[in-house]
């Protein structure tokens, strides 16, 4: 069954073709990019000069070679914007930071831009308006529904599914996954945790879809039906960090439905922003939150909590040796024992962003991702729009969107969908608002009264 690796690997690409023959490309890319995030292997596959091929790569090359052959006009009208500055900026900074290091750019390099910058300019190109944005909601919405079954399963069974049908293990550790007197599924993601993430955002899609009357059914299915499904699935996922985003992220979108204010998702963005530049300074010691969290989340998980905490400390003491560019690839970043004996864990995002590309690689990767939300929420589209059918979709990306980053803060579960999702977003705030009104139907001209018509 190994062998079916890459046959799925490199079979994307003319299943990809089939999709842009056989829907409108806008639908051929997110279901392109779902089928492939959901049920593509997670391995890796060598192919010359470029990077090693992976579900990622796959999915990105196949979309952008089936543009160039069946609808080339998009790529030669795109126009780049302001908000593109910071994810070109995090694409392009390893050329720097590799040779002030030493190092050859040539791979971080293509890695950054396959991993980061192909996903947000297939968002750019497809799904900058707020239909495209719904669609792109709804097929979370499909695929956090084909997901249940699996989730269920392994929640009883264990990871066990990557195994049985591709003949290799996505998932060693099954302590990790051992969770609540069950387990934490898996399916074909890279961790529970990035499982957990993905059921919390299509939960949030299918709840504000029904809160709002953007979608009133599915497949013929009440959307509220679907929306408790989900919801209870994503519990299911055993992740407490994944259900704290959806209540939060709950909690920001009732907010701007019963108060018409976007405060609570503006103070998430801040603490966001804040945390990051006190854990950069070195300004935050753990002992100043755990008695805060300790009481909330348990012994257990608030020892896990304070063991990463400490690791970033000390990671983020290394970092700052290279404040500017980073250590790059070379593994400079990392601390090692007298025995030259790795003992750092990296387990969240800011801090391997940090640490590879300085300061300059943090705050552009973490501005691509924020600042089109907060265009959004501020300057296009305020919050007592989001409850209108056609902002609805767009407003919950741009929710999960945020509570992605907030996780970024803690995990490092790179997600192709949430770059997608920033590139539709600052498409659509690069433009003009687009009008919320509902075209009227002109209504017939009356008939003339029989008396009228006697008359004449």
């Amino acid at each position: 069954m190994v062998t079916l690796i890459p046959v799925a690997l490199f079979g994307l690409l003319p299943i990809v073709f089939y999709l842009f023959v056989r829907f409108p490309p806008q639908r051929a890319v997110i279901i392109s990019f779902v089928l492939a995030w959901l049920f593509l292997p997670q391995a890796t596959y060598p192919i010359p000069i470029l990077p090693p091929l992976t579900k990622m790569s796959a999915v990105c090359y196949s979309i952008l070679m089936a543009t160039l052959v069946y609808d080339t006009a998009r790529l030669t009208c795109f126009k780049p914007g302001w908000l593109d500055v910071p994810m070109l900026i995090w694409c392009l900074c390893p050329i720097v930071t590799q040779i002030s290091n030493g190092g050859s750019p040539i791979s971080p390099t293509f890695l950054q831009i396959i991993s980061w910058g192909l996903p947000y300019l297939v968002g750019r190109l497809y799904l900058g308006s707020l239909d495209g944005l719904r669609q792109l909601g709804i097929g979370i919405l499909a695929g956090g529904l084909a997901y249940i079954p699996f989730t269920l399963v392994e929640g009883v069974r264990g990871p066990l599914l990557h195994q049985m049908v591709y003949g290799v293990s996505a998932f060693d550790d099954w302590s990790q996954a051992l969770r609540a007197g069950g387990w934490r599924p898996v399916v074909f993601m890279q961790h529970g945790l990035m499982v957990a993430v993905w059921m919390m955002t299509a939960a949030l899609m299918a709840v504000w879809f029904w809160q709002t009357g953007a979608l009133k059914k599915f497949q013929g299915r009440n959307i509220k039906t679907l929306a408790i499904m989900l919801v209870i699935a994503s519990f299911l996922c055993r992740s407490s960090g994944a259900t704290s985003l959806l209540i939060f992220a709950l909690i920001v979108l009732f907010c701007a439905k019963w108060f018409r204010t976007s405060l609570p998702l503006l103070f998430i963005i801040g603490y966001i922003v804040f945390y990051l530049y006190i854990a950069a300074s070195g300004q935050f010691s753990s002992k100043d939150v755990m008695g805060f969290i300790t009481p909330i989340f348990g012994e257990d998980r608030a020892g896990s909590l304070k063991y990463r905490f400490d690791m970033e400390e000390i990671l983020g003491e290394k970092a700052r040796q290279r404040f500017l560019l980073g250590w790059g690839d070379s593994g400079g970043n990392r601390v090692y024992n007298q025995d030259g004996q790795d003992i750092s864990i990296t387990d969240s995002l800011w801090i391997i962003a940090f640490g590879t590309y300085g300061t300059v690689g943090l705050v552009s990767l973490f501005s691509s991702l924020l600042l089109p939300v907060i265009v959004f929420a501020v300057f296009k589209y305020p919050a007592r729009t989001w409850s209108n059918p056609k902002v609805a979709p767009a407003a919950a990306l741009g929710v999960a969107l945020t509570m992605y980053v907030f996780d970024c803060v803690l995990n490092a579960m790179t997600n192709p969908i949430f770059a997608l999702i920033a590139g539709g977003i600052s498409t659509l705030v690069l433009k003009a608002p687009e009008s919320l009104k509902s075209k009227k139907t002109s209504s017939p001209p009356r008939r003339q009264s029989l008396v009228h018509q006697k008359s004449s």
